[in-house]
């Protein structure tokens, strides 16, 4: 029955911009704004409403007319992800008070590294050679950063707001050209999230410092 209902929220509800959009895309854009808000805020709740916009993107992007197979395995990877740091966010010693943003290390700085290309090269490949995806190697690249991005965020790294501004930056278009109109302007929303999510971690950084 869920299912049924999901299905139907992915048909053609009203045109934004000259393109169609759904109320299952409406309801992946609120809660993605939410999710993102509550990040830039420290809030734990951004995990378990960052689960629920996934959950319903995973489904979006999957669908016929999108074929963004790699973006669907990410937000499989995201709900891992999300847990993941929903439980570091939890520990009794992450008060509110206690929040306190950090750098990556020079070692971490080459794992991220590694981790891109080799994601980025093996998910390409994939879904290039094994699927009828849409821009398998620029969603590749995209999703590895996306999965660095997350992890970031889970180990309170400040520098998750300037890979989060680059990858907007790249699947607001792609976005577009998928006619998913109100995910693209999500993304653009995500983009100015990023740039304030980064001021606020910096002032946090100086404040513990």
């Amino acid at each position: 029955m869920a299912v049924l209902h999901i299905c139907r929220m992915n048909e053609e509800f009203t045109t934004l911009l000259g393109q169609s959009t759904s109320l299952l895309e409406i309801a992946a854009m609120l809660t993605g704004i939410l999710g993102v808000w509550l990040t830039v805020k420290h809030s734990v709740w951004c995990f378990p409403i960052g689960i629920v916009n996934v959950l319903l993107y995973a489904w979006l992007f999957f669908s016929p007319s999108v074929r963004l197979y790699a973006d669907t395995l990410l937000q499989c990877i995201y709900v891992v992800l999300l847990v993941y740091g929903w439980m570091q966010w939890n520990k009794k010693d992450n008060t509110e008070e206690e929040f306190s943003p950090e750098k990556l290390t020079i070692k971490e700085w080459k794992n991220c590294i590694l981790l891109f290309v080799a994601g980025s090269v093996t998910l390409g490949y994939f879904f290039m050679k094994f699927t009828d995806a849409a821009l398998p190697w620029l969603d590749s690249a995209l999703t590895s950063a996306s999965v660095i991005g997350q992890w970031m965020v889970a180990k309170k790294k400040i520098e998750n707001w300037g890979l989060w501004m680059l990858a907007n930056a790249i699947y607001i278009p792609l976005f577009y050209i998928k006619h998913l109109p109100l995910t693209s302007l999500l993304y653009c929303i995500f983009f100015w999230m990023a740039i304030s999510g980064y001021m606020e971690w910096k002032k946090l950084m100086r404040t513990v410092s």
